[in-house]
């Protein structure tokens, strides 16, 4: 795995995603990949109250404490590196949390289009009314 060479779907440097809490399939604060992460944990997004709840609701507790993870539990505003499927699944069920596009892996373009990422963009890469 090299982080530096690693693009964004928007083909630049990948960013950092969050480092509080700490998140990532290895846990570097960035959504890279590589062969082990079998999860693909590479998009980037900003939960909500209501994307916990639906994760809660298909058997992926996301809010639970779980320190013998060193998880403390996400809440809503955290930023954190999710599964391409699982955000797809949101996605699907009407309540897919926001995606920072400039910190989310260009391997998420295999599971989730472009266009649909950018729809559902969070901060500076959303544009007018983003």
């Amino acid at each position: 795995m090299n982080m530096n060479a690693s693009k964004n779907v928007l083909g630049g440097p990948l960013l950092a995603c969050s480092y509080a809490p700490l998140t990532g399939f290895y846990r570097t604060g960035c959504c890279e990949t590589g062969a082990e992460d079998l999860g693909r944990h590479v998009i980037c997004v900003r939960v909500t109250d209501g994307f916990l709840r639906f994760s809660r609701s298909v058997g992926n507790d996301l809010s639970t404490p779980r320190p013998e993870y060193r998880f403390a539990g996400l809440k809503a505003g955290d930023r954190w590196c999710l599964c391409a499927m699982r955000w797809k699944e949101a996605w699907q069920a009407g309540f897919a949390p926001p995606v920072v596009l400039e910190a989310t892996h260009e391997a998420a373009l295999r599971v989730v289009d472009l266009d649909t990422l950018k729809a559902h963009a969070y901060g500076a890469a959303a544009g007018p009314g983003g």
